[in-house]
């Protein structure tokens, strides 16, 4: 199976010796593309612009032998990346011309907290706002900052789009299909950041991040790695943060660092009676997680645990949020990230 978007179809029509499939989709609605692909062999090469489509054959059609090219650049994804690309990114496999280009930073992280934590501290910390204004380097992937939890922010100098991706591994995926979109689609941004816990060793998670970067040509540099012209930059988590005695600390995660944020703070103090009785009513250490739901109900907070996060960086002196990313290891790493540099 070969499918072809773009607009340059026409060589490669002339090249491959398949069924050729023009397909029309104005007008079909979901039963008739259903349908239509129930019909396919597997054998077929389908020219389309319709996403429902696409989407249709690659939940039928699985397997390395099937690939989709998209014709202006004649280069291909196998429908494996391409079904990774529109499951995880919502990207728009039809493809764009870009003209221009702004200064522009990815960060992958693994979840919704983790994107608030970030665009809160970028906030804070280095003055950046919230923006609707969509650079043309995402055009492809505009679709995922109308949800809440993919973060567009900006500053005089670029643009840092936050991207949650579903666990360690779901940030690792996403790098490396990004990087395959950019080389197929002819497009670019200047910086990816992946911000990764470190649940065994700094080593593994290199490792693992190197492992991606293989089927590309990839140079290490300072502050991570190059591929081609942009800078892939890891935010390895990994620091250990003292919580006190009645908080179990198992492995670094954001967590952590929002309890070192909120420490000190007023209604946080009052909570260490709390802390401690339910220390020992339940015969073991709290979780920090379990020590921010309580802060939480103290501050009579009724939001999810994503906008808490928010409310309470931005509302911490900058000059604290600063210190205690300087301490776990995590504001240079922010800092390089930076489209101004």
């Amino acid at each position: 199976m070969i499918i072809i978007t773009g607009d340059k179809y026409d060589e490669i029509l002339k090249e491959k010796n398949s069924e050729k499939i023009l397909f029309p989709e104005y007008g079909k609605n979901k039963e008739k593309l259903k349908k239509f692909v129930n019909k396919l062999n597997g054998n077929e090469m389908i020219v389309t612009a319709s996403l429902e489509l696409i989407d249709l054959i690659l939940e039928e059609f699985q397997g390395e032998e099937h690939f989709l090219i998209y014709s202006n650049t004649g280069k291909e994804l196998t429908f494996k990346e391409t079904y990774e690309l529109r499951k995880y990114l919502d990207f728009d496999l039809r493809g764009t011309e870009t003209k221009e280009t702004e200064k522009v930073s990815v960060l992958f992280c693994e979840g919704k907290t983790d994107s608030k934590f970030f665009k809160a501290s970028y906030k804070k910390v280095f003055g950046f706002k919230e923006t609707k204004d969509l650079p043309p380097n995402l055009k492809l992937i505009e679709t995922l900052f109308e949800r809440d939890n993919y973060e567009l922010i900006k500053n005089e100098d670029g643009y840092i789009a936050i991207i949650p991706s579903e666990g360690n591994a779901g940030v690792i995926r996403n790098l490396e299909n990004f990087l395959r979109a950019m080389e197929v689609f002819n497009f670019y941004v200047q910086k990816i950041g992946v911000a990764i816990d470190i649940d065994k060793s700094e080593e593994a998670v290199m490792q693992s991040i190197k492992g991606k970067l293989s089927s590309f040509r990839y140079k290490v540099s300072k502050k991570g790695f190059n591929v081609g012209s942009t800078e892939i930059i890891p935010l390895l988590i990994g620091t250990k943060i003292d919580l006190g005695p009645c908080v179990e600390w198992q492995k670094p995660t954001v967590e952590d660092f929002m309890l070192a944020i909120l420490e000190g703070d007023r209604t946080f103090k009052k909570l260490d009676r709390t802390i401690n009785i339910l220390c020992l009513d339940l015969k073991r250490k709290l979780k920090p997680k379990e020590v921010i739901y309580l802060a939480m109900a103290a501050k009579k907070f009724w939001g999810n645990l994503e906008g808490f996060y928010e409310m309470s960086i931005m509302r911490t002196p900058k000059w604290k949020v600063e210190k205690i990313l300087k301490e776990s290891r995590l504001y240079e790493k922010m800092e390089s990230l930076l489209p101004s540099l």
